[in-house]
């Protein structure tokens, strides 16, 4: 049985490029991330091929954020794919939305705390309150889960403090920003290896270029769940 544990991203610009990789991967991989990148390019066509032909595990990565009216009706509408993991921004007033949007499906509703491309620089551009960013991230995930979200995603190097929060009993925590040793780190600033990320207390890991920029895909999917069996 595949471990599922790693998610790969497919972030390739469109549904044939990826369906392609995922032949590629094969059995090494049973989670896809399809994200933004992809939607205008048959994402959710995708997404319903793998799942309902190929048996794989879809993780939906779309950050919704809007009025709690419009998020409640876009999920309610990408619920209708049986995936199973969605993203929201963070807010509460938008995960309450999606939890309702989401009534009465398998869908779990994770909360985006702070994207992992991003420092204490950029969130002083875009106007976000003082603090260290680990200490930020632990509140937006603490609030988040209280609002309702089934889980939070969030860089590795929170992992072990967002697992240590009284209200993420029972809660995922899905980790981007994860790089075998050695994987060029591309635009990611809060990093950690996949043994490291588990062993901290993340659920699932998003591993993508390292993986789909390979010459051999598989193999490099194959590598890390080797080290996760390790972990």
């Amino acid at each position: 049985m595949t471990d599922d544990r790693l998610i790969v991203a497919l972030d390739v610009p469109d549904a044939l490029q990826g369906l392609q990789l995922a032949e590629r991967i094969g059995d090494a991989a049973g989670f896809y991330k399809i994200g933004l990148g992809m939607l205008t390019g048959g994402g959710l066509a995708l997404a319903n091929e793998l799942k309902q032909e190929h048996g794989k595990r879809i993780f939906l990565d779309m950050k919704l954020f809007d009025i709690g009216a419009t998020v409640e009706n876009a999920v309610r509408g990408l619920a209708q794919y049986d995936l199973d993991f969605l993203t929201v921004h963070g807010d509460p007033h938008v995960v309450r939305a999606a939890k309702e949007g989401a009534a009465g499906k398998e869908t779990k509703i994770l909360a985006v705390t702070i994207l992992t491309s991003l420092d204490r620089a950029d969130l002083d551009d875009s106007l976000i309150k003082a603090g260290d960013v680990a200490d930020l991230v632990a509140e937006r995930a603490a609030r988040a889960f209280e609002a309702g979200a089934d889980g939070v995603i969030a860089s590795p190097q929170e992992a072990a403090m967002i697992r240590a929060l009284p209200q993420a009993a029972g809660r995922l925590i899905v980790t981007p920003g994860v790089r075998p040793a050695g994987a060029d780190l591309g635009d990611q600033k809060r990093v950690a290896t996949p043994a490291q990320a588990v062993t901290d207390g993340a659920d699932h890991i998003v591993v993508g270029r390292p993986v789909w920029k390979a010459d051999d895909p598989r193999a490099a999917a194959q590598a890390i769940l080797d080290e996760l069996a390790g972990a």
